[in-house]
């Protein structure tokens, strides 16, 4: 067993956040860092998506992307800090896997409904970050920066309800060899 570490060692504390406000600051960089890079990769998803309204939203996500860094910079620069980016190895890996199933995947739907599937993950990683960044900004009782937190983390939401709209619709059906499926089904 490995001797524990002593207050001031100065490797344990710049590898371990020492409170939930240094562990909450770590969050906010590594979400900085993800929405950095979505605005790198959506412009290669609108390239490759062939459907309209997913194109559309897509473009509309980058543009609303863009607003959600400033707005990561706005909560940095409201807890006095430089705005910091912290890779995030999660996202780098969801980008990761969207590239390859655009790369594997025919142009057409069935590129678009990979496509979809990839945002949502992104999607959903952002929605359970922003969900917690929010709930540790409550509990360090910053105030600002949770107002932030909850615009994006309601933003991220609705663009994860507007992606599932798109695939339910008609996009998967015709991602079926073709053959165009029954439309009553419920989404999940």
């Amino acid at each position: 067993m490995e001797p524990k570490k002593k207050k001031g060692d100065s490797k344990q504390e710049s590898q371990v956040a020492s409170s939930l406000k240094a562990y909450f600051i770590d969050g906010l960089k590594d979400i900085y860092y993800a929405e950095n890079a979505l605005v790198k990769t959506l412009p290669k998803m609108f390239d490759q998506a062939t459907d309209q309204k997913l194109k559309t939203a897509i473009k509309d996500h980058l543009a609303q992307t863009k607003e959600q860094v400033v707005r990561l910079e706005k909560a940095f620069e409201l807890m006095g800090l430089k705005a910091e980016a912290k890779q995030c190895h999660a996202i780098d890996g969801i980008i990761k896997e969207g590239a390859e199933i655009m790369e594997e995947t025919a142009e057409g739907p069935v590129r678009d409904a990979g496509i979809i599937a990839s945002a949502q993950k992104v999607e959903h990683y952002e929605i359970a970050t922003y969900g917690t960044l929010a709930a540790f900004a409550k509990t360090l009782n910053e105030r600002a920066v949770l107002d932030l937190l909850l615009k994006t983390l309601g933003e991220e939401k609705k663009s994860d309800m507007l992606l599932s709209y798109i695939a339910d619709t008609n996009l998967n059906s015709q991602a079926v060899d073709g053959k165009l499926q029954s439309k009553d089904l419920n989404a999940v």
